[in-house]
Order: structure tokens, then sequence, then C-alpha cells
């Protein structure tokens, strides 16, 4: 294990895009010595090391980091966090950077989250719990069209419904159980992710992702089909005022229940005429935002995560930001996000400075080839010195790749996006 300011060593769990940017960021840190992959994908095997593990089994998880002589862990998708395999490694006494199962409800549980926002005095929507279909119809008749019906259960991104037909709205609820009922949030989103060891919290740039699967935000939602940061139109002061109004009262109300949130609390929020309103807390880094912010970030990652995983936070700085922006474009196979096509071979060109081809759903062949093996596939992450800059060496690389089955929205971070956003903030 690594001591004072010797070089860490550092396993990332998770196989998709997010885990691919965090490892690649985790590997640029020079307080890095080595970083390891379970079960990671063929982009991160081209820098790290890949192992084979089921993410969900806390014991195998912690059992290949004590192996790997690791000092930090770091845990990406949901489902493995809020089914405790935090816990787990920190049993072997191995520093993680991610909640305990307890805390992972904020993410595991919208009903949870509401009673957290609520006692912890957070501004969010209205809502109601439903089980039954007839407390789904009252609570939609209460707030009304607009209608948001959230599956309370982790859900893959995809729990969640927004529409103005109340027959699906009753249909969502009826197939999913038990359900958040809201009323609707109107304003523009931002996601904002802040790292916490549970005391200390700082903020990382805020970034906004475009959920639906169509340009013009048509169609149905998806995991999210590209994102950019930084938003010009965010009204100054407002990640100040998020965390002092969100995330302070929320770290405090779970530190009072006994279960302290430690790691990287996603703060997704809709700027109302009202002001910010949190839409739902995340319990790990987001998709795809992810991939937009970290290309930003100047200060070491593997260090920063490292003192919020060991309580030594407030010993650090806040993280320098470079002033550049990113913007990332999904590529998704054909059919996403219903029954996306798997196995067409793809061709990737070598990508100039400043672009990264994060790979989020791929595998190589028996013959050793790239290959489609998801619904979200690749990631096209480009830096600029703006927005614009940034959007078109995106788009740019992505005409280079040769994926016949891909597809992706033409608008990501368009300058008619943002021209629109922030006319409506006026």
């Amino acid at each position: 294990m690594s001591s004072g300011s010797d070089p860490i060593t550092v396993l990332v769990v998770g196989s998709g895009g997010r885990e691919h940017a965090l490892a690649l960021a985790i590997d640029q840190d020079p307080a890095v010595a080595a970083v390891h992959v379970a079960p990671g994908n063929p982009g991160t095997a081209s820098f790290a090391t890949n192992h084979r593990v089921d993410i969900l089994d806390g014991t195998a998880v912690a059992a290949l980091a004590a192996e790997l002589g690791v000092d930090l862990v770091v845990i990406g998708p949901e489902a493995p966090l809020v089914a405790g395999v935090a816990d787990a490694v920190r049993g072997r006494g191995i520093a993680c950077f991610g909640p305990s199962a307890a805390a992972a409800r904020l993410e595991g549980s919208k009903a949870f989250a509401k009673r957290v926002m609520a006692d912890a005095g957070v501004p969010t929507a209205r809502s109601r719990v439903a089980t039954a279909p007839a407390q789904a119809a009252a609570a939609l008749d209460e707030f009304g069209a607009p209608y948001v019906v959230k599956a309370d259960g982790l859900a893959a991104g995809k729990g969640v419904v927004v529409t103005d037909d109340r027959r699906t709205a009753l249909d969502h609820a009826a197939e999913c159980g038990r359900v958040v009922i809201e009323e609707y949030l109107d304003g523009p989103e931002a996601s904002l992710f802040v790292i916490t060891d549970g005391t200390t919290a700082v903020p990382l740039p805020p970034a906004q992702d475009f959920k639906r699967v169509g340009d013009g935000d048509e169609g149905p939602n998806t995991g999210g089909m590209g994102s950019y940061t930084p938003l010009p139109w965010l009204p100054a002061g407002t990640v100040e005022q998020v965390m002092a109004e969100v995330v302070e009262p929320t770290l405090a109300r779970m530190r009072t229940l006994g279960t302290p949130f430690a790691g990287l609390l996603y703060v997704g929020l809709a700027l109302t005429e009202a002001g910010p309103r949190v839409v739902e807390f995340n319990a790990r880094f987001g998709d795809p935002e992810t991939e937009a912010i970290l290309p930003r970030l100047r200060t070491g990652l593997g260090a920063l995560l490292h003192a919020a995983a060991t309580g030594a936070l407030a010993d650090r700085g806040a993280p320098e930001v470079s002033a550049e922006a990113c913007v990332g474009v999904v590529l998704a196979a054909r059919g996403y996000p219903g029954s996306p096509v798997k196995g067409c071979v793809i061709g990737l060109p070598p990508a100039p400075d400043g672009v990264h081809v994060i790979h989020a759903g791929t595998a190589l062949d028996d013959r050793g080839r790239l290959v489609s093996a998801g619904g979200r596939v690749l990631v096209v992450v480009a830096t600029g010195a703006d927005i614009a800059d940034a959007r078109e060496r995106a788009y740019a690389h992505i005409a280079r790749i040769d994926f016949t089955d891909g597809f992706a929205r033409s608008d990501i971070a368009s300058q008619a996006r943002l021209d629109a956003i922030a006319a409506r903030l006026g």
C-alpha cells in the first residue's frame, strides 16, 4: 500500500464510457502509478489493465483489490454502490471512492431522496409516492400535465417518463409498481457534480446533457446522447447557491441519519423562474457529462478522489479547471434505446490532439475486430477555445469514424440551443 506522497495504484470498477473516462483521467494524474479496470472494455485496455469480475459481488471486487494491492477503488456504476460493494471494499481496509449502500439510497430510492430533501429543506418539486393505480391517478390529477413519473428504484437512467398523455403515465406507473409522481419543473436543466468526503464538498464544472434520442429533443429518453461544459447561460452565482441550499443541507441531513454520504453527489437541476430546483440526486458520476467534464480538470483526479475517500478533502484546495470548453457526442447503435443492433465492425481513425474517443459499449469479436456491443457505443469528446470550436472538432472526428450502424444527434451544444436557453433565462 502507498503512504504519504508515494504514487498510488487505482482500481476503477465498471465497463462503460464513464469508467473509461474516469480511468483515462486518473491515469493522467502524476500521483498515480498504475490503473486497473474491472471488467473494463477495449478502450481501457489501451492504457490500463483489465480484469474480469462480477461488479455486483462485493466480496469478489474487494478480493481483487486486495490481490492487486491497490490504494484506491473507484466504483463507477450505481448498481454496485446500491448493492454495497463500497462497504465490502472498505471492510478489507482499502480506501474506496463511492458511498455506502445506506448512503447510495439517495439514488437507489427516489422516495428516500425526496424524504431527505424535505427534511433538509432542499428546493425541489412537490411529489407523491404511489404504489397502486388509484394513488397514481390521484397524484397525476393533483399535479396535472406534463406528467412526471419516476420508478422508485434503479432503472439505468430510463425509469423516468415525462408526458402529456395520462394513459402513458398511468401505464408507466403500473409497470414500475412503486413510483414517485412529481409536479413538472419548467426550465433548462443542468448537472452539478460534487466530490465530498461526507463533510467537505467541492464542485466540478456544471454541464448539460441531452436526454432524448433525436434532434430537437424528440423521441424517447435515453441514458444521454451528448453533453457540454461550461454553460455560458448559467446565471452567475448558481453553483454557490446550489452548494449552500442543496449540497450542504443534504450532506448534513445524511450525517444526522447516521449514513454520511462520501463519494460523488450528482445534483440534477432545473433552472426555474423561482430559482434552481433539484430534479434528482445520483450517487455517482453521471454519464455522458463525465466524459465532457473531466478533460477540463487540471487537478490530478486520482489524488483528489483518494483525498475524498480518506476524509482528507479539507486539506486540498478547490480543483483547478481549464478555461477551455468541451463537447461530447454519443455515437449510438441503430435501434437504441429500444433494441440496438450489435456486432457492427467499427473503424477508428487516429484522433487529433484534444479529441478523445471514449468506449461506452464496445467489444472485440473472435477475429480481434472492434465491434458494437451496446446501445451507446462511443462518445467522441473534443476540447476547444469555446463551445463552437469544441463542437466542430467533435463532429469532424465523428465523420471520420467508420460505423455503419451508428448514429448521433446533430444538435449537441448547437448555438441555436445555447441562444434559446439564454433568451429564456433572459
